[in-house]
């Protein structure tokens, strides 16, 4: 806990550093309007975000202390009542409604809470950021990025604990291997991967162990692996984590290729008769505009890859609407946060780093995202990408039954304290066929978590 603690001694120098000179009062309200940076308020609404930033820091501290409890029956309920009414005066610019809203929630919600108050707790703190400006330091705090060790950390917890991305990455290297098993008599054994958002490589451990147990000594496999990454240095340790990785297989012959994100797929080498696997999971909704996503998918097409994996979050967060995307990411993360409790206890470190580092830190991004920042993610519902890829030439490809099979398995062995569905409504986790069997749904009791679907070209 911490990083609590840096924030709030960030806060109360902030603070100090505002009221410092009480000499000069209008020194004084100059300071704090810059500060704040907000719309035009009055010396009024200035105190009142003086104080809800107050409780704020009063919610940390009680934070540190351990404050633990579930909410009580129908608790629950108004705080989302208290959030919704304050994201809809923070939309209509209702300054005093949102703050006194506002305020109530930060006396009521915790980050050592149960999931409504620890979600509760992120989405205030992304309204609050909205009231401010960007050149507000009040607004780089509450907004305060993780160090990229810190989300790497929270990911691999995540990734450990839950089947969140581990269903997206076996599905996917499922689909591939039968991919690749189609045209085994023709392909050399050898398979190229083409993933587009490599991130830490996480996915592919798995391929290479499972290729390697279709392998053997004197008829080896050949894969090819070409990831674009966000950085050099998360390329250099993506490929130093999976060569280290590979090494163990010796029936296995491995090559990585790196690649900065925005690099152009023709200047991709492509062997003869090698089987080529597309591998979009988690890309294709971080393009900043409908015409990249467009491009991209015309250039797989051009490539004319055996098999295109598409994963995706399941949603539709418009940026023309902020209330529906408020709406749409607090079921989504609702469902998130509470299916945690299924994995870790409340007091658990793993889970407060899980939350502040990679799932809180995409709620407070959602909610700041303007109508016309280039960087707004493209989240949509499973139907809007299928017509997007049928659009630009692509088939959905019917998913086997071990990728089915294998999902449930998976279920089974993550799930600790709430049932497994298959195809049901309530629950805990459930997997549900989509689409004729050309889609794969992870859900968390009734909310649609991500999608996993494969194509071909036409």
């Amino acid at each position: 806990m911490m990083e609590c603690i840096d924030d709030q001694e960030e806060l109360l120098s902030l603070r100090l550093a505002i009221v410092a000179d009480a000499s000069g009062m209008r020194k004084t309200k100059r300071k704090r309007r810059e500060a704040f940076g907000l719309f035009d308020l009055n010396e009024c609404c200035e105190g009142k975000i003086f104080c809800l930033l107050e409780m704020r820091e009063e919610m940390l501290k009680l934070d540190h202390h351990k404050r633990k409890g579930v909410v009580e029956d129908g608790k629950g309920l108004h705080l989302i009542h208290l959030l919704l009414i304050s994201a809809t005066s923070v939309d209509e610019g209702k300054i005093d409604s949102a703050v006194e809203n506002l305020s109530e929630l930060y006396q009521n919600v915790s980050l050592t809470g149960d999931s409504v108050q620890r979600v509760a707790a992120y989405f205030a703190d992304g309204l609050v950021a909205r009231l401010l400006t960007r050149k507000s330091p009040f607004y780089d705090m509450i907004m305060k990025e993780p160090t990229p060790e810190e989300e790497f950390l929270a990911f691999m917890e995540l990734y450990k604990v839950s089947p969140y991305y581990q269903f997206a990455h076996f599905t996917a290297n499922q689909a591939i291997i039968e991919a690749f098993e189609k045209e085994e008599e023709s392909n050399n054994r050898a398979l190229h991967v083409i993933d587009f958002d490599i991130s830490y490589g996480f996915q592919w451990p798995s391929l290479i162990q499972s290729l390697s147990e279709k392998a053997t000594t004197g008829n080896r496999i050949s894969l090819r692996i070409t990831g674009f990454g966000r950085s050099s240095e998360e390329l250099q340790e993506t490929e130093a984590r999976l060569v280290s990785f590979a090494k163990g297989f010796r029936n296995l012959v491995f090559e990585f290729q790196g690649l900065l994100r925005g690099s152009k797929l023709v200047s991709l080498r492509k062997k003869k008769h090698e089987t080529v696997a597309v591998n979009l999971v988690f890309h294709l909704y971080t393009l900043s505009s409908f015409m990249k996503i467009s491009d991209t998918l015309k250039s797989v097409h051009l490539y004319n890859p055996s098999i295109v994996i598409l994963v995706e979050q399941e949603g539709s967060r418009s940026p023309r609407s902020f209330l529906s995307r408020f709406m749409e990411s607090l079921h989504y993360f609702a469902a998130m946060f509470d299916s945690l409790d299924d994995f870790l206890p409340l007091d658990s470190v793993e889970r407060l780093r899980i939350e502040k580092n990679h799932l809180g830190k995409e709620i407070k991004s959602v909610m700041n995202y303007d109508k016309d920042d280039k960087n707004t993610p493209k989240y949509e519902k499973m139907e809007t990408w299928k017509g997007r890829m049928e659009g630009h030439g692509f088939a959905g490809l019917k998913l086997s039954s071990k990728s089915i099979m294998q999902a449930k398995l998976l279920l089974k062995i993550r799930s600790h304290y709430s049932p497994v569905q298959f195809d049901g409504d309530n629950g805990g986790f459930r997997v549900s066929e989509r689409d004729d069997g050309t889609a794969i749904s992870l859900g968390w009791q009734d909310r649609c978590l991500i999608t996993a679907s494969a194509w071909r070209c036409i």
